[in-house]
């Protein structure tokens, strides 16, 4: 008797597991609604805006980001252990609250405890903050020592030196200690967005000058030297007169000139080389001009130039 032969019945394909959103992840962590638990945090996660502006809500993309660094800290978005900042041009500012540096150093499998030690000069006034961190698989202790004269602000929180200097102190020495990165304390995280918006250009408004405009003859440093000055720059004998030290003025559009007379008047604000430093770092002319060295060496030698002013050139 003929079979019928019949074809081998397909097999079913194994459905790959479904990735939950950074969002679901976190949410069930809360034991909250996705939906819910992105309002509650949305509205704990800003920062207080400044008086007279208004709060700049985080894009999908910022909120993710920033629930990433959350969950790789393991810090608290609801309690403010953890906030941020969105930047102008994408991509956001993680903020750690104190109580998130102290949650981060205190549950460091590594963590030994710590402790401070306080300096004052000669009239009895607070001078610095030295943090001494323990790690228990290093036989020698990580210290930190911050100074009030580079940290103070003018806000409310600094009338307590004591204390926002011990921050200060902890927060830095954490961050030797157990090499945390990419995260930042408030007035950290201020300066880099307000650094970020002051390199953004701007619209041209009525009597700007062009570039051109801007390019006007140097004098003579004197009558024995060819070498004219420009913006306090000697320009050595021999460059083009339509050259700034030694740059193509035709290279430079008016954001570069914005940005070096920025990174002139915040260099005029720091009092000290390691100021000069932060300033630079907060700045970053390195990335801005990555691929334009002429401009990258004008701002290393306005840097120098305060360096000078300063008497720390090395």
């Amino acid at each position: 008797m003929n079979q019928v032969a019949t074809a081998p019945r397909p097999q079913k394909r194994q459905q790959e597991p479904q990735r939950k959103s950074i969002i679901a992840t976190m949410a069930a962590i809360y034991d909250m609604e996705p939906v819910q638990f992105e309002r509650t945090v949305r509205a704990q996660c800003s920062p207080t805006p400044k008086r007279g502006e208004q709060a700049q809500p985080l894009t999908p993309e910022q909120f993710a980001a920033f629930l990433l660094v959350a969950r790789k800290y393991d810090l608290d978005p609801i309690t403010r252990e953890i906030f941020a900042y969105p930047k102008r041009g994408g991509g956001v500012v993680p903020i750690v609250s104190i109580d998130g540096w102290i949650n981060l150093i205190n549950s460091h499998p590594a963590c030994d405890g710590f402790e401070f030690e306080y300096a004052y000069d000669s009239d009895g006034r607070l001078y610095s903050c030295k943090c001494i961190m323990y790690r228990k698989d290093r036989a020698h202790p990580t210290t930190v020592t911050e100074f009030l004269s580079e940290c103070w602000r003018d806000t409310e929180p600094w009338k307590m030196e004591h204390r926002m200097l011990r921050h200060k102190a902890l927060m830095q020495c954490g961050r030797y200690a157990f090499g945390f990165a990419g995260i930042w304390d408030e007035e950290e995280g201020q300066r880099i967005v307000e650094a970020e918006a002051a390199q953004a250009p701007r619209p041209p408004r009525p009597g700007d000058q062009t570039a051109a405009e801007r390019i006007r003859p140097a004098p003579l440093q004197d009558a024995n030297r060819e070498s004219p000055i420009i913006d306090g720059e000697i320009v050595e004998a021999g460059d083009d007169e339509t050259e700034i030290g030694g740059v193509d003025a035709d290279r430079h559009p008016d954001s570069n000139y914005a940005f070096f007379d920025q990174l002139r008047e915040r260099l005029a604000e720091g009092n000290d080389a390691a100021t000069i430093e932060e300033i630079w770092a907060a700045l970053d002319p390195a990335e801005r001009f990555k691929d334009s060295p002429d401009d990258l060496d004008l701002c290393e030698r306005i840097k120098a130039r305060r360096l000078k002013q300063l008497g720390k050139e090395d």
